[in-house]
């Protein structure tokens, strides 16, 4: 009797050691006789010791976090550059028979695609294309990985460092924009302003008592500070005529 209850002891020790658990976010990989046999969902799952064995795969989405690299742009500009990657798994056997650790496969390919891709663009096309350069590097991973049952959904630049002089050029190259900006905007409101005053010339010249008007409103914005000096300048035409009246009256008092 004590046998039997001993055995029986053995075989419910032997049960509860295999029941595993998998949670909601993982998936188990089951192997019989060291042979592939299935994916094992979430929940409770016997499996017999010896006999099989599992592993558990999250499923969750990954943050790899590729260091930083150096590499030469397109327009031999040395840089470093670093960058994150986001996947998750969406086949956990392939994940597990595939290759043999998808979380360092995946970190060494990251490293190597972002330096390939950054080698084909120039500078300028890296700082002003960031997210497109970005996307051609998740379709690459994406594709390079697709047999591992690994999906990458996003792949984000997280800093570019440029050389100290070529951080320099770069300053003096935006100053050169702005000032070239500031004149065209000084040159194009001077050539509206000499429009707008040879609009107002003629419409005085073609207006009788138009300029007259201009002068006396003139004078009277003048005339409200008395600390003002008024010089009128009289055209050289006015004078001549003056000074002709003048000699004429003289020739007219001396006869």
């Amino acid at each position: 009797m004590s046998g039997l209850v001993f055995l029986l002891f053995i075989v419910a020790c032997i049960l509860l050691g295999s029941i595993k658990q998998i949670n909601e976010y993982e998936r188990g990989i089951l192997f019989t006789f060291g042979k592939y046999t299935k994916v094992l969902t979430p929940g409770w799952k016997i499996v017999l010791p010896v006999i099989q064995s599992f592993r558990k795969v999250d499923i969750r989405t990954k943050a790899v976090d590729v260091p930083e690299q150096e590499t030469i742009t397109k327009d031999n500009v040395s840089i470093r550059i670093n960058a994150v990657i986001y996947y998750k798994i969406f086949d956990a056997g392939k994940a597990i028979c595939e290759v043999q650790d998808y979380y360092y496969a995946v970190s060494q390919l990251a490293q190597t695609t972002m330096r390939n891709v950054v080698g084909s663009v120039t500078l300028d096309e890296l700082l002003s294309e960031r997210e497109k350069i970005s996307n051609g590097i998740c379709q690459v991973i994406d594709a390079a990985t697709d047999p591992w049952g690994i999906k990458v959904e996003n792949v984000e630049l997280k800093d570019v460092s440029l050389p100290e002089e070529m951080k320099r050029v770069i300053a003096k190259a935006a100053e050169a924009e702005r000032e070239k900006q500031a004149i065209l905007t000084k040159a194009a409101g001077e050539v509206e302003a000499a429009n707008s005053l040879a609009q107002a010339a003629n419409t005085m010249g073609s207006t009788p008592g138009a300029l007259h008007l201009r002068t006396l409103s003139t004078l009277n914005d003048l005339s409200s500070d008395q600390s003002n000096t008024i010089i009128f300048a009289i055209p050289i035409e006015v004078l001549k005529a003056v000074e002709g009246l003048s000699k004429r009256f003289e020739n007219e008092n001396n006869r």
